[in-house]
């Protein structure tokens, strides 16, 4: 009897060149903390940590490998030639920002990897994937080619898996990825409510947006994947972020909601309008069970959610079935959202424990714990098709650590950057990294 469907966590390990060159615009950890100095081992090694105890918990977690960085093949379509060392020192010296772009580890956060739809929601019966175009910034623009391979090698079998190119890479079709995408269902491997969540239209000039950041998600994005999955129109909601968060820092949905199972966590100034999107939830939800946990203002500012994280945390179903929000540890440091996560644990409502993680590292660059993740329902034929490899035991966790404490560096500054060192050693452990995952040569150098 094949076992019931589980939400697996696909976590991105943190690259080796994971730096702080403040590359997001819209996102205030990673403009404040432009230029400061980075420990790579230590980021990845907090991802990794993070992975485990998870998985210790008896949760289905995976991992999804960096990507090339620096990005020579990159450098070489925009005119550099010459050796590599040859690129690298005419970029640094020509264009220093261009070098940080492509030096970006922003890939870790898998959250913005792709949509995935689960078979029980579509059409075919299929699990789909989407790789997000995440157009809206260049340093992440170039992510979707590898994305799209590492996914295609992990699910590779098309009786169970469907998978589409990314949206074409204009403005209008802006696409971020399972960042502003949620499923809310009764039971994971039952139909369930795939919830979209765009911050403008691509097409409607007159339609309400932010006014000081750009809105990297649209409706048309988000209506093109839902209709390339196989969505059932009932099963599918669409709703507009609130302009005025985007404003204020929210530059995913996932930094002010999170969903899981029935129940949805969000800030009461996250959608443009919330009476609609919780009519037109509890009228998609199959069961009508929709429990939601809104967060007033008052209780949690604006400014105190974004600096937090608290939304962009990891809601979990236990195997006792209550739910779990894995927080990020500024969430004890910052006074409203402590005293709101005490009277959350004394109140009767979906969200029965809260647990803490330390990922400075990747906070101070603007992820939190939602953000590290790709979130993949399977059921039990779906995870015996798929290479399994990537999933984290034991033996894969020693594996992974040894590797990282066996390559990466402990700092890196933006002039590390230049350093032909640096991008042979990346390589080298990227080289290494895809034996170890069995996922074979996804990337250029090693074609």
């Amino acid at each position: 009897m094949s076992q019931p469907a589980q939400e697996a966590n696909f976590d991105g390990i943190v690259g080796p060149t994971h730096n702080y060159a403040g590359l997001s615009s819209g996102n205030v950890a990673s403009q404040s903390n432009r230029n400061a100095v980075s420990n790579p081992r230590e980021a990845a090694l907090q991802g990794l940590a993070k992975m485990k105890r998870l998985a210790d918990r008896g949760f289905l977690q995976g991992v999804l490998p960096p990507h090339e960085r620096p990005h020579l093949p990159t450098l070489r379509h925009l005119g550099f030639s010459g050796s590599d060392a040859d690129v690298l020192r005419q970029v640094s010296q020509q264009q220093p920002s261009l070098l940080a772009a492509v030096s970006s580890a922003s890939a870790m956060w898998t959250a913005n990897a792709a949509t995935v739809s689960p078979s029980a929601d579509t059409r075919d019966h299929r699990v789909h994937f989407t790789p997000a175009n995440l157009n809206d910034k260049f340093h992440r623009s170039i992510e979707h080619d590898v994305t799209g391979r590492a996914l295609k090698a992990i699910f590779t079998d098309e009786a169970y898996f469907a998978h589409h190119h990314s949206l074409p890479p204009v403005s209008a079709f802006g696409d971020e990825g399972a960042a502003n995408h949620t499923r809310l269902c009764s039971q994971y491997g039952e139909p369930g409510v795939e919830l979209f969540v765009y911050g403008r239209s691509g097409f409607d000039a007159s339609a309400p947006k932010p006014s000081r950041y750009n809105a990297r998600q649209t409706l048309e994005a988000s209506q093109a994947i839902a209709r390339m999955h196989g969505l059932h129109d009932g099963r599918t909601v669409f709703a507009q972020q609130n302009p005025a968060a985007i404003d204020a820092g929210v530059f995913h949905n996932d930094v002010i909601a999170v969903g899981n199972g029935n129940a949805l966590f969000y800030h009461e100034q996250a959608f443009l309008d919330e009476p609609r999107l919780l009519d037109d939830l509890n009228a998609a939800m199959p069961n009508g069970d929709l429990r939601t946990v809104r967060v007033p203002a008052s209780d949690v500012p604006m400014g105190d959610a974004v600096s937090s994280y608290l939304f962009n945390s990891q809601l979990l179903t236990g195997p006792d079935g209550g739910m779990t929000l894995l927080v990020p540890g500024e969430c004890q440091e910052t006074a409203s959202v402590k005293a709101y996560l005490d009277r959350l644990m004394a109140s009767d409502g979906p969200i029965t424990s809260v647990e803490v993680a330390d990922l400075r590292q990747s906070m101070r660059n603007g992820g939190g714990p939602a953000c590290l993740r790709l979130r993949v329902v399977l059921t039990g034929d779906e995870i015996a098709a798929m290479h399994d490899g990537i999933l984290l035991t034991d033996s894969l966790y020693k594996r992974l650590v040894t590797w990282v404490e066996g390559h990466y560096r402990d700092e890196i500054t933006p002039d590390d950057l230049a350093d032909p060192m640096l991008l042979e050693e990346s390589r080298h452990a990227l080289d290494e990294l895809t034996g170890i995952l069995g996922l074979g040569s996804i990337y250029e150098f090693q074609w």
